[in-house]
């Protein structure tokens, strides 16, 4: 079954992708029991209207963001030794962690096989070498971290999502589906994300026509208008990680509920690294049958807020309709 697509409201000219989303109050089953442990078990939400940015926040905005505001990046700032027990001070150099192909098969087991923390790579240059105002300024802005998808979603008078909201719109009015646009992963034979095609991570065909990020809209939206709710980059919600997400609730901030949240975000198998996690949601170009199949409304995944990374971006929403006249588009 399909809702109807949701209201646009419209800000500033009238372009496809300089829209968010209205999406309407409903209720929604969220989760799978078919795929990683971490998404089960299912559980019902009802959730509030709100609107959603049209697509994920591109590089052409968040550099008229930092333009504007003359902001520095989590991943362009200097470490703090405090934060890194253990590792020599000359070797705390700001950068973010960039994907490298190898050349040969890999083991699955040891991400270090296809990731390297590069230092001075940062949104500018999510990979370490090529700037995205060479012919990327619409691709999805990316090595930014929760902190700094937070301050421009400040900046631009919206908020960012919770997992549930950002659950809720992905899956576009489908119920039960396991793909943003229904059951089969590529029906007709036709992309409708863009993920990765052959043996992850040393063997891509780029049969979807992309090896890297694609410009925003580059695929089909789903049913409520929203393109990229699957692959290009992960995004980026406030919810605090957990293996069992019906387990601990996210409330307002600063509250003991919520830091109880936070301490079960971090990392069981980093002790010594109490560096808590949010969920980030939708998978990315990185993702593949034989490795990561995480192009779906229901996967979900924790990542360090503190750690930037070329395959994670976010979107924003808004809550209120007042807000909404005074919002920003992203552009």
């Amino acid at each position: 079954m399909v809702v109807p697509v949701g209201k646009y409201a419209m800000l500033g000219p009238a372009q496809p992708l300089r829209r968010m989303i209205h999406i309407p109050s409903g209720h929604v089953r969220l989760g799978s029991e078919r795929y990683y442990p971490e998404e089960a078990p299912l559980r019902d939400a009802d959730i509030a209207e709100f609107w959603i940015d049209t697509h994920p926040v591109t590089n052409r905005a968040f550099a008229q963001f930092v333009r504007e505001t003359g902001y520095v990046t989590v991943a362009e700032r200097p470490l703090d030794p405090a934060q890194y027990p253990g590792v020599e001070p000359r070797a705390l150099k700001p950068g973010a962690l960039v994907f490298r192909k190898p050349r040969t098969k890999v083991s699955l087991n040891d991400w270090s096989g296809w990731w390297v923390y590069k230092p001075g790579a940062h949104w500018r240059r999510p990979d370490g070498r090529n700037n995205v105002f060479k012919g990327r300024l619409d691709h999805p802005v990316v090595a930014v971290a929760f902190e700094d998808a937070q301050a421009y979603a400040h900046w631009a008078g919206k908020e960012l999502p919770n997992e549930a909201e950002w659950e809720y719109a992905a899956r576009g009015g489908l119920i039960g589906a396991e793909f943003a646009w229904g059951d089969e992963f590529t029906p007709g034979g036709r992309h409708m994300a863009n993920t990765w095609q052959g043996e992850f991570p040393y063997e891509n065909l780029v049969a979807d026509g992309f090896e890297g990020t694609s410009p925003v809209g580059s695929f089909p939206p789903n049913g409520y208008g929203l393109y990229d709710m699957a692959g290009n980059v992960w995004e980026w919600t406030t919810d605090w990680y957990s293996a069992e997400p019906g387990l601990v609730k996210t409330k307002s901030c600063c509250t003991a509920a919520d830091g109880e949240a936070q301490r079960r975000s971090f990392d069981p198998a980093l002790p010594g690294v109490a560096i808590p996690r949010k969920v980030v949601k939708g998978g990315s170009f990185l993702c593949a049958p034989n490795y990561c199949q995480r192009y779906r409304p229901a996967a979900r995944q924790p990542q360090m807020i503190d750690t930037a990374a070329q395959h994670i971006g976010f979107r924003c929403v808004v809550r209120d309709r007042a807000a909404l006249r005074n919002s920003i588009p992203t552009n």
